[in-house]
């Protein structure tokens, strides 16, 4: 799958939702993990450039996520990238474009760095 590397400098962002576990599987709970092994975080930033605001849900590995990410907090996304996605479910076709990130680090002062992967 194609990913597109998102231009983030002319854009201010912010969390919108502290971040989350990334679940796998709703029914059964399970947490999603990479291919590396590495737990996966959800994590909704609000991405604002100039003209236009909106609100990205994140994939990003548990270890490039700062432990003080609270909503408001001014973040810098390291590796942003966009996939398109598409998928049947039901006989219903649905598409649409997933982001990830190999890190969200917050801009707030004492903020402490994400670890080391």
């Amino acid at each position: 799958m194609r990913q597109i590397p998102v231009d983030t400098a002319n854009a201010t962002v912010m969390v919108a939702k502290a971040p989350q576990l990334k679940v796998k599987d709703r029914r059964t709970g399970e947490i999603a993990i990479d291919k590396d092994g590495v737990t996966l975080m959800t994590v909704e930033v609000m991405f604002s450039t100039p003209g236009e605001v909106e609100i990205l849900k994140l994939t990003v590995p548990q270890p490039g996520v700062s432990e003080d990410l609270t909503m408001g907090t001014p973040v810098a996304l390291t590796g942003l990238v966009a996939s398109a996605w598409e998928n049947e479910f039901n006989g219903q076709k649905r598409h649409g474009i997933a982001f990830r990130a190999v890190a969200v680090t917050s801009l707030a002062a004492g903020a402490s760095k994400p670890q080391a992967a």
